[in-house]
């Protein structure tokens, strides 16, 4: 057919313009074949051909024979090449027309692309941590496990440890773990720590599944330096955002228990609930922090969002991996809000309670107290630890945080108008030993 429709194209002879000229459409094969479909285009040819046959104006009434015949042959062509030009359309294979259609590739920006490959190599290890509560019905006194909340949290290593914040798991009965490639699996929590608002979970999964997030560095950041946060806010799978990092050595308190946590990054990549747990990342796709907290009235990101840095978490990760524990020495003292020592015109930690079994207490630090009376007698009042001053219960952890369990340390008290130094073993909390 498409040699047929050659040869009538080659021998065709010139045409009238009063006759044909104006009747057949021109068409642009490729363009045709893209916006229109056969039926459309075919249509016009034979109809028009059709209608150079048999339809004849006054005009041409009045022709000789002649005049008539060579039409006629003229309109037998026309008509033969578009029955010849249409079998070879329903013949031949469209797509080859389709590949004179050029789309232009995305372009993206050197700075796009590198964010693009972050977050494919990253995202692999960043998990979705479902915390699963026992609750009983009102009705049928059943039990059901019912979701109290979620967060976000990274593959550690290839044993399957998982790394997240310790608000994340609080209170669950039961913990589920949903990777990249939304398999779910069980989580045994390993250990935590309350005051660092880390916690460390452990899954049985296939060490092809888990892909460990790179480790780096944070004593080395520097304020403006571009950071990337990765998690699964409002249950969000695999969300990220980006940012800089807006300032260092901040001080935020533990969700759990109240203690300082020193040295926390804030960024103003956009930090919402369920980012907790997730990863902080450098350009270079290295993990420098876990997302813990946010400063907001409304409780959604303002811009104002921090990070535990890294080197504090691997300290810990690394024993509670091996001990299932955080080993952390305490003087084992309770003591008053900053607000009431400020009250009292004195700068230091008032000394509430020290009870005579721990480190304080063996030491002989005095406890605050009521007389026969009823009046209250101050206990002592911290004033420095190994000649570094203290003037509020910041100071006291961050001295703390220094030493390890076993270390003895001298402590100058303020005890009535008279200060005395004290020395005191440090020993782990109770509940660590």
């Amino acid at each position: 057919m498409a040699a047929l429709a050659s040869t009538f194209f080659a021998s065709t002879p010139k045409l009238s313009h009063s006759s044909t000229a104006n009747s057949i459409p021109k068409f642009s094969l490729a363009k045709s074949l893209y916006h229109f479909n056969r039926p459309n285009l075919i249509a016009p040819i034979v109809v028009s051909a059709l209608r150079d046959k048999f339809v004849r104006d006054d005009s041409a009434s009045e022709l000789d024979s002649h005049n008539g015949l060579k039409k006629l042959v003229d309109s037998l062509f026309v008509l033969c090449a578009s029955v010849a030009l249409s079998a070879s359309l329903f013949v031949a294979d469209v797509d080859s027309a389709s590949a004179f259609v050029v789309t232009t590739p995305r372009k993206l920006q050197s700075d796009e692309l590198a964010t693009v490959r972050l977050f494919q190599e990253n995202t692999p290890s960043v998990v979705y941590i479902t915390n699963l509560a026992a609750r009983q019905d009102a009705f049928t006194l059943d039990v059901l496990e019912v979701p109290q909340g979620s967060g976000s949290g990274f593959v550690w290593d290839t044993d399957g440890h998982i790394v997240t914040n310790y608000h994340v798991i609080r209170g669950a009965s039961d913990l589920k773990v949903t990777l990249a490639d939304q398999s779910t699996y069980d989580a045994k929590v390993v250990g935590f720590d309350q005051d660092k608002d880390v916690a460390v979970l452990r899954i049985d999964a296939p060490k092809d599944k888990l892909r460990p997030i790179p480790i780096g560095v944070s004593a080395d950041l520097l304020v403006g330096q571009k950071v990337y946060a990765i998690g699964n806010p409002f249950g969000l799978d695999h969300t990220l955002t980006t940012g800089v990092i807006s300032g260092l050595r901040r001080e935020i308190s533990s969700a759990a228990t109240g203690r300082p946590i020193q040295d926390v990054i804030q960024t103003d990549a956009a930090i919402n609930p369920g980012n907790s747990g997730g990863p902080l990342l450098d350009s270079s796709g290295n993990l420098i922090g876990i997302n813990t907290a946010i400063y907001s009235p409304s409780g959604a990101s303002s811009g104002v969002g921090f990070s535990i840095p890294v080197d504090t978490v691997s300290g810990i990760v690394d024993q509670l991996v091996k001990f299932g524990k955080v080993t952390r020495p305490i003087l084992g003292i309770k003591f008053a809000p900053d607000q009431s020592v400020e009250q009292l015109g004195v700068s230091g930690v008032l000394v509430l309670d020290a009870p005579a079994n721990g480190p304080a207490g063996k030491a002989g630090l005095l406890p605050t107290k009521r007389d026969a009376y009823g009046r209250l007698i101050l206990g002592d009042i911290i004033t420095s630890v190994n000649g570094k001053k203290v003037t509020n219960g910041s100071d006291l952890y961050r001295i703390l945080d220094q030493c390890k369990v076993g270390d003895k340390v001298i402590v100058e008290v303020l005890r009535g108008d008279h200060l005395e130094k004290i020395p005191v073993v440090l020993e782990p909390k109770p509940d660590e030993t």
